[in-house]
């Protein structure tokens, strides 16, 4: 009997060896209270090309609320008007250098989210209202066309932000039911009324997708590639949901989740992670050929040059939690929509190249639908040791179509880690990569530029020998998280002592 033929993936892109860095915007140092898109990103290109590195890689973009998350964002299309640079708009007349003193009084180490919704937001809003009066020339393009080509999305979003800022930041489903979804509220006297403020939040699109535009032409000029991020699911609290209610598992009427997302009881949480996110409803997804998701991935690749996936097993199959339970115990796995979803992301982006954060521990179907699609996976060198040597993560297990990482944004640092690990742990490191252990960072990038993962991509922290106070994310932890910055100092002084290095093992391990 003759054996069938062997598929071929869909996408087939990482046919080449590499190495980045992974850092986000927020993270830049300068004094605006947060990283903006200054000066530092022409820094930190400069050392990527000096360095030998050929890929950027941040977390999401999008806008972000309570809990400050890029993983929990008002919108899955917009960008997030806190990494707008407000010098460029002092140099166009539209603030003034006064206007700017309230963000040069925060923080400059890390970031102070409360204090930074306080103070940049009513500056924006001021600069809005004086582009109004003089319609300042602006280095981005015309606004009138910007909002005519986004309006699948901006329409919405601009509104929704409006009308949270008029109900003092309260979620869509406590407002007033002719409000409750962009449909209904959009012929209402309130949205009429918040016109002007509605503009003021596509202006501040209109601004970060600007100078973004900025920041991808000169990534392209040191021929440097971006890596975005994209969570599989979307917030509750969120445009896309207010604007799309029948894509998701909720209440027609009352916009309550029926399911949410999360993941089940494992070896590191009794109870499972409870989500909340609302589920999709992969049914009607599909039966109009996944337009939004591909409206969405459009969006991102209009951004970046390479997306990451977060949760990919979530196509294959995913923890559907009733919607009133306390813990994620009681939910149960349901199918999503496998390879079909990838068939018609191929058919209308070909060329489009993606990567699959596949972590933990995962059923066999995951894998088969990873491969089906092609797409590189991940592989983190913090979850490689401490156990056998049948440990998938381990440098000798990894398989070339795949990125590896010593850690992520939800990760230690690698000092900070191999800190915490447990004398066994330590002394597997030790022996395995044949080091005594007293530059662990460096060693993890030396692992990772060894390994034949195509790709490896090194957190900034690791490159800067930084511990555990320099972790940027704690999952599970409430507060405290995406608040690291680095100061210019730091980059300086690794680029004197470290770029030429780097360069080197670039060239050692094929990865220049």
């Amino acid at each position: 009997m003759k054996e069938p033929p062997v598929q071929s993936p869909l996408f087939n892109w990482l046919d080449h060896r590499a190495a980045g860095v992974l850092l986000h915007p927020t993270s830049f140092p300068g004094d605006q209270g947060i990283g903006v898109l200054d000066h530092s990103v022409d820094t930190l290109l400069d050392y990527l090309s000096a360095a030998g590195l050929r890929y950027w890689q941040v977390c999401p973009l999008g806008p972000t609320g309570f809990g400050d998350s890029p993983y929990q964002c008002f919108s899955a299309f917009a960008g997030n008007p806190y990494l707008i640079d407000l010098t460029v708009l002092v140099e166009a007349g539209l603030l003034t250098s006064a206007d700017l003193v309230p963000l040069q009084d925060l923080p400059r180490a890390t970031v102070d989210f409360g204090q930074l919704y306080a103070t940049k937001w009513p500056v924006l809003f001021k600069a809005h209202a004086n582009w109004k009066k003089r319609r300042s020339n602006l280095p981005y393009g015309d606004f009138e066309t910007f909002l005519n080509l986004n309006s699948y999305w901006l329409d919405s979003y601009a509104l929704f932000m409006a009308l949270k800022r008029h109900f003092d930041g309260q979620p869509w489903w406590r407002w007033k039911p002719e409000l409750r979804f962009f449909k209904s509220a959009r012929a209402t006297p309130l949205a009429t009324s918040l016109a002007a403020e509605a503009e003021a939040y596509a202006f501040c699109q209109y601004l970060f997708f600007g100078q973004w535009q900025q920041v991808r032409a000169k990534a392209r000029d040191r021929k440097i590639e971006i890596i975005g991020d994209a969570p599989i699911f979307v917030a509750r609290d969120s445009a896309d949901v207010w604007a799309h209610p029948e894509l998701f598992q909720i209440d027609a009427a009352t916009g309550s989740p029926q399911v949410v997302a999360g993941v089940p009881p494992d070896y590191f949480s009794a109870d499972g992670q409870l989500w909340g996110n609302p589920l999709y409803d992969w049914r009607r997804h599909a039966a109009d050929g996944y337009a939004w998701w591909l409206g969405r991935l459009r969006a991102n690749f209009a951004v970046c040059d390479v997306l990451r996936i977060d949760h990919f097993r979530g196509f294959d199959t995913y923890w559907s939690i009733p919607a009133d339970a306390t813990t994620a115990k009681s939910g149960r796995w349901e199918n999503g929509p496998g390879v079909e979803f990838f068939e018609a992301v191929r058919h209308a982006l070909p060329d489009c190249r993606l990567i699959a954060e596949d972590l933990g521990e995962l059923a066999p179907s995951v894998h088969v639908l990873r491969e089906a699609s092609g797409l590189p996976g991940m592989a983190v060198l913090q979850f490689a040791f401490g156990g056998e040597s049948d440990n998938t993560y381990l440098p000798h297990n990894l398989t070339p179509n795949s990125v590896v990482y010593p850690g992520t944004h939800d990760n230690n640092t690698a000092l900070g880690w191999y800190d915490g690990a447990d004398e066994k742990t330590r002394d597997h490191v030790r022996r395995y990569l044949r080091i005594d252990g007293r530059e662990i960072g460096w060693d993890f990038v030396r692992a990772a530029y060894a390994s034949v993962s195509r790709l490896a991509l090194i957190p900034l922290q690791d490159l800067l020998g930084l511990g555990a106070d320099a972790r940027l994310n704690t999952p599970g932890v409430a507060a405290g998280n995406w608040q690291w910055r680095y100061s210019a100092d730091q980059l300086a002084r690794l680029h004197r002592d470290s770029a030429a290095y780097l360069h080197e093992l670039g060239e050692l391990y094929g990865r220049v």
